[in-house]
Protein backbone atom coordinates (compact mmCIF):
# COMPACT_ATOMS: atom_id res chain seq x y z
CA UNK A 1 0.00 0.00 0.00
CA UNK A 2 2.24 2.56 0.53
CA UNK A 3 3.86 3.25 -2.87
CA UNK A 4 0.88 4.75 -4.19
CA UNK A 5 -0.16 6.39 -0.34
CA UNK A 6 -1.09 10.01 -0.53
CA UNK A 7 1.65 12.09 1.19
CA UNK A 8 1.06 13.80 4.70
CA UNK A 9 2.65 16.55 2.83
CA UNK A 10 0.03 17.35 0.32
CA UNK A 11 -2.86 17.54 3.46
CA UNK A 12 -3.96 21.04 1.96
CA UNK A 13 -5.22 19.29 -1.17
CA UNK A 14 -7.68 17.29 1.18
CA UNK A 15 -9.18 20.30 2.39
CA UNK A 16 -9.15 23.00 -0.82
CA UNK A 17 -12.81 24.40 -1.19
CA UNK A 18 -12.97 23.29 -4.38
CA UNK A 19 -13.13 19.73 -3.31
CA UNK A 20 -16.72 20.27 -1.84
CA UNK A 21 -17.51 21.25 -5.57
CA UNK A 22 -16.70 18.14 -7.48
CA UNK A 23 -16.88 15.52 -4.06
CA UNK A 24 -19.68 16.60 -1.69
CA UNK A 25 -19.79 15.33 1.39
CA UNK A 26 -23.45 15.15 1.57
CA UNK A 27 -24.11 13.65 -1.76
CA UNK A 28 -21.29 10.16 -0.66
CA UNK A 29 -23.29 10.15 2.72
CA UNK A 30 -27.35 10.45 1.31
CA UNK A 31 -26.08 7.26 -0.80
CA UNK A 32 -24.58 5.35 2.40
CA UNK A 33 -28.32 4.99 4.02
CA UNK A 34 -26.90 5.74 7.40
CA UNK A 35 -29.21 5.83 10.28
CA UNK A 36 -28.79 7.62 13.74
CA UNK A 37 -26.66 5.57 16.21
CA UNK A 38 -24.26 4.10 13.63
CA UNK A 39 -21.01 3.07 14.57
CA UNK A 40 -18.58 3.58 11.08
CA UNK A 41 -15.49 2.60 10.42
CA UNK A 42 -13.74 5.69 8.20
CA UNK A 43 -11.12 3.84 6.88
CA UNK A 44 -8.19 6.14 5.04
CA UNK A 45 -9.91 9.29 6.95
CA UNK A 46 -6.72 11.43 6.15
CA UNK A 47 -7.59 15.08 7.73
CA UNK A 48 -11.11 13.92 8.06
CA UNK A 49 -13.10 15.05 4.85
CA UNK A 50 -15.76 12.38 5.56
CA UNK A 51 -15.12 11.66 9.39
CA UNK A 52 -17.00 15.18 10.44
CA UNK A 53 -20.04 14.70 8.42
CA UNK A 54 -20.25 10.77 8.94
CA UNK A 55 -20.00 12.34 12.65
CA UNK A 56 -23.25 14.60 12.11
CA UNK A 57 -25.36 11.79 10.20
CA UNK A 58 -24.74 8.97 13.31
CA UNK A 59 -25.55 11.67 15.37
CA UNK A 60 -24.89 11.65 19.07
CA UNK A 61 -25.52 8.12 19.47
CA UNK A 62 -23.31 7.35 16.65
CA UNK A 63 -19.80 6.86 16.77
CA UNK A 64 -17.16 7.16 14.05
CA UNK A 65 -13.80 5.61 14.21
CA UNK A 66 -11.54 7.84 12.10
CA UNK A 67 -8.67 5.14 11.20
CA UNK A 68 -5.55 6.59 9.22
CA UNK A 69 -2.22 4.73 9.06
CA UNK A 70 -0.27 8.65 8.76
CA UNK A 71 0.30 10.21 12.34
CA UNK A 72 0.61 14.21 10.42
CA UNK A 73 -3.29 13.30 9.16
CA UNK A 74 -4.73 12.36 12.18
CA UNK A 75 -2.45 15.40 13.66
CA UNK A 76 -4.94 17.75 11.37
CA UNK A 77 -8.06 15.36 12.16
CA UNK A 78 -7.11 16.00 15.93
CA UNK A 79 -7.48 19.92 15.01
CA UNK A 80 -10.64 20.14 13.38
CA UNK A 81 -11.93 18.11 15.64
CA UNK A 82 -11.24 20.02 18.45
CA UNK A 83 -12.69 23.19 16.10
CA UNK A 84 -15.91 21.76 15.92
CA UNK A 85 -16.41 20.20 19.46
CA UNK A 86 -16.98 16.98 17.98
CA UNK A 87 -16.94 14.22 20.84
CA UNK A 88 -17.64 11.35 18.47
CA UNK A 89 -15.10 10.95 16.39
CA UNK A 90 -12.19 8.54 17.51
CA UNK A 91 -9.06 9.14 15.82
CA UNK A 92 -6.79 5.56 15.34
CA UNK A 93 -3.55 4.78 14.01
CA UNK A 94 -4.03 1.87 12.03
CA UNK A 95 -4.14 0.23 8.64
CA UNK A 96 -6.65 -0.51 6.59
CA UNK A 97 -5.95 -4.20 6.81
CA UNK A 98 -5.34 -4.37 10.39
CA UNK A 99 -7.92 -1.52 12.27
CA UNK A 100 -7.51 -2.93 15.92
CA UNK A 101 -11.35 -1.98 15.95
CA UNK A 102 -13.53 -4.33 17.70
CA UNK A 103 -15.22 -7.21 16.30
CA UNK A 104 -18.17 -7.24 15.14
CA UNK A 105 -18.54 -3.36 16.17
CA UNK A 106 -19.40 -1.13 12.76
CA UNK A 107 -22.25 -0.82 11.01
CA UNK A 108 -20.16 0.25 8.21
CA UNK A 109 -16.99 0.10 6.80
CA UNK A 110 -16.20 3.04 4.72
CA UNK A 111 -12.95 3.76 2.26
CA UNK A 112 -12.94 6.73 0.25
CA UNK A 113 -10.25 7.51 -2.41
CA UNK A 114 -8.32 4.22 -1.26
CA UNK A 115 -8.92 1.02 -2.76
CA UNK A 116 -6.11 2.09 -5.50
CA UNK A 117 -3.68 2.36 -3.04
CA UNK A 118 -4.03 -1.01 -1.36
CA UNK A 119 -1.84 -3.93 -2.87
CA UNK A 120 -3.43 -6.74 -0.67
CA UNK A 121 -7.28 -6.29 -1.33
CA UNK A 122 -8.63 -9.27 0.17
CA UNK A 123 -6.45 -8.68 3.59
CA UNK A 124 -8.72 -5.33 3.37
CA UNK A 125 -11.39 -7.11 2.91
CA UNK A 126 -11.20 -9.62 5.51
CA UNK A 127 -10.37 -6.97 8.13
CA UNK A 128 -14.19 -5.32 6.90
CA UNK A 129 -15.43 -8.53 7.54
CA UNK A 130 -14.27 -9.21 11.11
CA UNK A 131 -15.10 -4.97 12.24
CA UNK A 132 -18.66 -5.17 10.53
CA UNK A 133 -21.83 -6.63 12.58
CA UNK A 134 -24.31 -8.87 10.57
CA UNK A 135 -26.03 -6.77 8.52
CA UNK A 136 -23.56 -4.31 8.20
CA UNK A 137 -22.52 -2.73 4.72
CA UNK A 138 -18.57 -2.47 3.05
CA UNK A 139 -18.73 1.39 0.76
CA UNK A 140 -15.96 1.71 -1.39
CA UNK A 141 -15.64 5.42 -2.94
CA UNK A 142 -12.65 6.17 -5.42
CA UNK A 143 -11.38 7.34 -8.27
CA UNK A 144 -13.32 7.06 -11.85
CA UNK A 145 -10.57 5.27 -14.37
CA UNK A 146 -12.51 6.72 -17.70
CA UNK A 147 -11.85 10.14 -16.59
CA UNK A 148 -9.13 13.03 -17.07
CA UNK A 149 -6.48 12.25 -14.26
CA UNK A 150 -7.16 15.77 -12.69
CA UNK A 151 -7.60 16.10 -9.44
CA UNK A 152 -6.89 12.43 -8.54
CA UNK A 153 -4.41 9.76 -8.95
CA UNK A 154 -2.59 9.13 -12.38
CA UNK A 155 -5.33 6.79 -13.99
CA UNK A 156 -2.70 3.30 -14.20
CA UNK A 157 -3.26 3.64 -10.79
CA UNK A 158 -6.91 3.77 -10.88
CA UNK A 159 -9.39 0.27 -10.44
CA UNK A 160 -12.13 -0.44 -12.40
CA UNK A 161 -15.29 -0.76 -10.03
CA UNK A 162 -16.40 -3.78 -11.55
CA UNK A 163 -13.39 -4.93 -10.41
CA UNK A 164 -13.94 -3.80 -6.76
CA UNK A 165 -17.28 -5.12 -7.07
CA UNK A 166 -16.18 -8.52 -8.19
CA UNK A 167 -13.67 -8.27 -5.07
CA UNK A 168 -16.77 -7.76 -2.68
CA UNK A 169 -18.27 -10.70 -4.26
CA UNK A 170 -15.59 -13.19 -3.88
CA UNK A 171 -14.97 -12.22 -0.31
CA UNK A 172 -18.62 -13.03 0.57
CA UNK A 173 -20.43 -9.45 0.67
CA UNK A 174 -23.93 -9.90 -1.10
CA UNK A 175 -26.28 -7.18 -2.79
CA UNK A 176 -23.50 -5.75 -5.03
CA UNK A 177 -23.80 -2.00 -6.37
CA UNK A 178 -21.91 -0.11 -8.56
CA UNK A 179 -22.71 3.53 -8.97
CA UNK A 180 -20.83 6.52 -10.44
CA UNK A 181 -20.71 8.98 -7.58
CA UNK A 182 -20.08 12.56 -7.83
CA UNK A 183 -18.12 14.00 -11.09
CA UNK A 184 -15.04 11.66 -10.74
CA UNK A 185 -15.84 8.95 -8.46
CA UNK A 186 -17.62 5.45 -8.04
CA UNK A 187 -19.34 3.79 -5.12
CA UNK A 188 -19.29 0.23 -4.33
CA UNK A 189 -21.31 -0.96 -1.52
CA UNK A 190 -22.07 -4.72 -0.31
CA UNK A 191 -23.38 -6.20 2.84
CA UNK A 192 -22.45 -8.81 5.19
CA UNK A 193 -23.94 -12.18 4.82
CA UNK A 194 -23.37 -14.68 7.55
Amino acid sequence: MHGKRFAASEAHRLDDPARQLWLPPAEVIAALCLRAGDTIADVGAGTGYFSLPLAQAAGPEGKVYAVDAQEEMLLLLRQKLDQAACINVEPIRAEADQTGLPATSCALFFLANLWHEIEDRAAVLKEARRVLKMGGRIAILDWRPDVEPEPGPPLAHRVDPLQAAADLRSTGFVQVTVAVSCRYSWLVQGDMQP
